[in-house]
């Protein structure tokens, strides 16, 4: 995700921090540059000219120009402007205080609508909120079976009349269905076109009249760009939207239309789609993305995943066998594993992390085949040779190589560095009582981290 424009910008700043003092005709070069990059990014014409126009006279200001490190109030500078060219604060989804809650998905076809409205439903499931996905694309081959596909998956009742076009009809029964079953979240899936046309407006207008809607999403493809702002545009004007989902955001999206669409149609980016799992929607946080496209890293939105993704009862009982009395096993081990596979790709968990940018990550290829050849040497293993590790001996190890298919090479390999995993674990383990009030541990190896 801006993977091009973040490169792009750091060879920028990078220019500008390695000169000690900055003179008004370096940062004007400098921000001619940045702009440049904006608009190869594709973001709007206009949101760059007033974006730049903002920066301008923050990074000509005294603030800067006399400043010990005017390099990195430049950063500063940008980052805020980008939190407001994003939307400045995160937008969440309006929750009726009378429910249900009734949300319309609208968008062109092909944009992502049912899977995100499958993927709203989910999180709002897990949210612990009753929710209704009804089927109001009536045109589309496929469409009804796709929704209802996904409301299995995630264990949400699917509304739908097969065969019928009734719209309206559908719309009205849905939503009276929803208040009797006490519903608290009804989410709309509606047609879509390749293009916007009269046809399909006059009939979305119909609906939202008909199930006066709380939230109107529009489901935007992050892939074409600031196109995707023009249709936002057209269906704004339209419906009055209430906020925008973009899609597609894991892929080789330029960025021009997260960075544009909040400044030409005034409505918030909600949420972003990133993958076709059904877990794969974030919350969108300007500050937070601001950081990210600057390379800052984005620790919070890493917690949060970590919280969503690990078992909480599994988590405690790991955290005990680490750091209390109990011995941590192969056993523990994979249950690790397993948890720390559904964070998902270690490439786009490192760029969260404060410091890392996409140079140091040039060369971390992680093959997710290395995760399951681990989790296939394990399970070969019998449950008392998981538990003592320390008698794996040849003919033991060899036999674990014919059941996993791996090389008794890699088995080897496994053991010695779970074995250091372990030492590392005791050491920790002996930081605990060294830890005095309000300070950093005492350590006891010379004041440095130990070798793992």
């Amino acid at each position: 995700m801006f993977d091009q424009l973040s490169d792009k910008l750091e060879g920028v700043f990078s220019g500008l921090r390695q000169r000690g003092v900055l003179t008004e005709p370096m940062i004007r070069e400098g921000l001619r540059e940045i702009r440049r990059v904006l608009l190869e990014a594709d973001v709007n014409y206009q949101v760059t000219r007033d974006f730049m126009k903002r920066v301008e006279v923050k990074a000509l200001g005294e603030r800067v120009l006399k400043s010990v490190t005017p390099g990195q109030q430049i950063v500063k500078v940008v980052h805020e402007e980008l939190t407001s060219m994003l939307g400045e604060k995160r937008s969440p989804l309006a929750l009726a205080p009378l429910p249900p809650t009734v949300i319309m998905m609208v968008g062109l076809q092909g944009s992502g609508k049912t899977t995100t409205a499958g993927k709203i439903a989910r999180r709002m499931k897990r949210e612990m909120r009753q929710t209704r996905l009804v089927a109001c694309d009536v045109y589309r081959p496929a469409a009804v079976e796709q929704l209802q596909t996904l409301g299995e998956q995630v264990g949400v009742p699917v509304y739908a009349e097969p065969g019928s076009t009734d719209v309206i009809g559908i719309a009205r029964r849905a939503l009276e269905l929803a208040k009797s079953e006490r519903d608290r979240v009804v989410i709309f899936d509606t047609a879509g076109r390749l293009q916007i046309d009269e046809e399909l407006m006059e009939e979305l207008r119909r609906l939202k009249a008909e199930v006066g809607p709380h939230e109107i999403l529009f489901v935007a493809d992050g892939m074409i760009g600031q196109e995707s702002v023009n249709v936002a545009k057209g269906f704004d004007d339209a419906l009055d939207v209430t906020g925008v989902v973009l899609t597609k955001m894991d892929g080789d999206a330029r960025g021009g239309a997260a960075l544009s669409i909040f400044g030409v149609t005034g409505k918030p980016i909600k949420f972003l789609g990133v993958g076709e799992k059904l877990d794969g929607l974030e919350e969108f946080h300007p500050e937070r993305m601001a950081g990210r496209i600057l390379q800052q890293g984005d620790v919070l939105s890493l917690v949060e995943k970590a919280e969503r993704a690990f078992d909480k009862d599994e988590a405690a009982k790991l955290e005990k066998k680490m750091m209390g009395a109990g011995r941590f096993d192969l056993e523990d081990f994979l249950v690790a594993l397993r948890q720390f596979q559904n964070l998902g790709p270690l490439e786009n968990l490192l760029k969260l992390i404060p410091g890392v940018n996409n140079k140091m990550l040039k060369n971390v290829k992680v093959d997710p085949k290395q995760f399951k050849h681990i989790e296939a040497i394990i399970l070969s293993m019998t449950p008392q040779e998981r538990r003592r590790p320390e008698m794996l001996n040849g003919p033991r190890r060899a036999r674990i190589s014919r059941g996993s298919g791996r090389p008794v090479m890699e088995i080897n390999r496994l053991l010695a560095q779970f074995k250091e995993m372990q030492k590392f674990m005791k050491q920790m383990k002996g930081l605990q009582g060294m830890m005095p009030k309000g300070g950093m541990p005492r350590l006891p190896f010379g004041g440095g981290m130990p070798r793992m």
